[in-house]
């Protein structure tokens, strides 16, 4: 099998070579744009499936979509525009618990299977003075809802259910599981 990883993300990369995966990143440009009413488990899958689908592909290829994002109260929070974006995010977010859904498309062999992976995610309280010296990193600008779990924001989670590696970008786990485990 040749698989083809439909992201730029560097994070999703380096959590499929770390379980022993080759590939190649191959990206093509795709409307992220979500239709109105659509609940934050099919939006990640609606999104990874169009990402998936946009990637050249030769027969022998199996390609891997994913997006993940970020849900308060119902509410998608993407990656922050600015500053003032950022803070109002990682604001909401503090002192309470959020979904982080991740959805997975692989397209082998002509069919598209799909999933999403949701985790729950726990933040401290946080100051103003903790928003602000985070958000100053800049490490917060590329990432759904303002945050990424595996670096300076580790340090925000009280706890989590469910997979990390969702959190982190990409449900390893949960993709050995349905589609490599007993191929």
């Amino acid at each position: 099998m040749k698989l083809v990883l439909a992201s730029k993300s560097p994070r999703r990369s380096e959590i499929l070579k770390n379980a022993g995966y080759e590939f190649t990143v191959r990206v093509a440009d795709a409307d992220e744009t979500i239709p109105d009413g659509t609940k934050p488990e099919d939006a990640v899958v609606f999104l990874a499936a169009r990402k998936a689908m946009a990637v050249e592909r030769a027969d022998d290829e199996t390609v891997l979509g994913a997006d993940t994002i970020v849900v308060l109260d119902n509410k998608i929070l993407g990656k922050p525009k600015d500053r003032e974006d950022a803070y109002n995010m990682l604001k909401s977010l503090s002192g309470r618990v959020h979904s982080v859904f991740t959805g997975v498309c692989i397209i082998e062999n002509g069919k598209s299977m799909t999933f999403a992976e949701e985790t729950q995610v726990e933040f401290l309280s946080l100051s103003d003075e903790e928003i602000y010296k985070y958000i100053d990193t800049n490490d917060c600008y590329d990432k759904a809802g303002a945050y990424g779990i595996q670096g300076y924001a580790s340090k925000f989670v009280r706890c989590i259910n469910g997979d990390y590696f969702n959190v982190v970008g990409l449900p390893i786990s949960a993709i050995y599981e349905k589609f490599f485990q007993n191929p």
